[in-house]
């Protein structure tokens, strides 16, 4: 049994015990981040409620917390730079080379793995596979019927996507489009929806012959009409927006269930749109997410473009069975977004606008870099790692920080000793 362990002395009452830790706990609160803290005394707390705690295994917690946060930060003059570029290469030499995965649903191709870390370090102004996902308010979230109309709203649907067929009539000069009533009712559209929109296409009057064929009467201009004009009127005619937002191409209802045992309903889309799918109504603006950075910079800011970055390559690795602590993503994401735009690790971001003349030789294009910068002039004042270590100077590093000064105290001669 511990020496801290007696039962003759469990407290469970948390006010009498912070009392008789109350130094301990005070400690813990100059040493600690709130939030690291806010946890440590919760989860006191409950411990102490539940099974009861010793003054002396309280402390011993605290003491532990204490010990194990500050084992964990990054030492002075630790290279952190080189140890998160290690950290993240090493494990994505093992990463699935795969770049399409099906997610769950068969429509839907998502990139994983290296080509999508790649996408994300290379800041791709859009992503092989953009998706949404797009949670719903409170009113919506709910309803599968109530989902399916807001999926409606933000799915693009052309005239092509709801007709059975589209013909050209030759002995009466007209276009004629026969729905499909499985495919008007999935969309959500009818056919008077549709006839409005051949209409504003002023090709010609537009007349239903019956439930669901439209005939559109072609205007021909002095008498005759060529066929590469009429197949190009066609195209129109299947190219006509009815609906919905451009680039986003499918929407599905997908559901999950809640701690509480409701089922909510969520959009996955295949594309993504994110300022245009923020103002349909019944969206959740503050959840709904996207996978392309750049749209999120341009929408939201570099502080949520950062976020973003973070949590998209610590999905990748996840997914992956990657185990890499957080630190070193967040350094990549700052270093990426610190100008207050998103760049790109490589010649054009990140080591291409080093100050380092020689940082930028020893990454790319070593001649054009030295020529360009000594046609300008450039001093190099080798502050960095990569340009002491060409030169064969010192590395600003662990001790490599430091210059130590000595003032040797010398004794005056006594004249006896002369």
């Amino acid at each position: 049994m511990s020496k801290l362990y007696d039962p003759q002395l469990l407290i469970h009452d948390w006010e009498k015990l912070s009392k008789l830790i109350e130094p301990e706990l005070e400690e813990a609160k100059r040493r600690l981040p709130k939030r690291i803290y806010d946890e440590l005394v919760e989860k006191l707390q409950k411990v102490a409620s539940e099974y009861g705690l010793t003054p002396d295994e309280a402390k011993e917690i605290v003491k532990q917390v204490i010990d194990e946060y500050e084992i964990s930060l990054v030492e002075p003059g630790e290279p952190v730079g080189t140890v998160a570029a290690q950290s993240i290469g090493e494990p994505g030499t093992q990463m699935t080379l795969r770049t399409f995965h099906f997610a769950g649903v068969r429509e839907f191709n998502v990139t994983l793995g290296l080509p999508r870390f790649i996408e994300l370090v290379d800041a791709k102004k859009e992503p092989s596979t953009p998706m949404m996902t797009v949670y719903l308010d409170e009113e919506h979230r709910y309803d599968l019927e109530k989902a399916k109309q807001v999926a409606r709203a933000i799915e693009y649907t052309r005239v092509e996507n709801v007709a059975k067929e589209v013909y050209i009539d030759m002995a009466t000069l007209s276009i004629v489009v026969v729905l499909d009533p499985v495919m008007l009712e999935d969309k959500g559209v009818t056919v008077e929806q549709v006839k409005r929109v051949l209409e504003r296409l002023k090709l010609g009057p537009v007349r239903k012959e019956d439930d669901y064929t439209l005939v559109i009467e072609l205007q021909v201009k002095e008498g005759y009409i060529n066929i590469m004009e009429l197949n190009k009127l066609k195209e129109r005619v299947l190219n006509a927006k009815i609906k919905g937002i451009k680039k986003i191409k499918r929407v599905i209802v997908q559901s999950r269930r809640l701690p509480d045992g409701r089922e909510e309903y969520y959009l996955l889309t295949d594309g993504s749109a994110l300022k245009e799918v923020l103002e349909v109504k019944g969206v959740d603006p503050r959840r709904t997410i996207t996978n392309n950075i750049r749209e999120i910079e341009q929408v939201l800011g570099i502080e949520a473009a950062r976020y973003a970055l973070i949590t998209e390559m610590k999905k990748v690795l996840d997914e992956q069975g990657l185990d890499v602590d957080i630190r070193h993503l967040i350094l990549v994401a700052d270093i990426m977004t610190q100008t207050g735009r998103v760049r790109q690790i490589g010649r054009h971001g990140v080591s291409g606008e080093k100050p380092s003349v020689l940082a930028r030789a020893a990454f790319e294009m070593t001649v054009q870099n030295l020529f360009d910068a000594a046609a300008r002039g450039e001093v190099d004042k080798l502050l960095g790692v990569t340009e002491n270590v060409i030169i064969g100077g010192i590395v600003p590093v662990g001790t490599g920080m430091t210059e130590i000064y000595m003032r040797p105290q010398v004794e005056p001669v006594r004249r006896e000793e002369r």
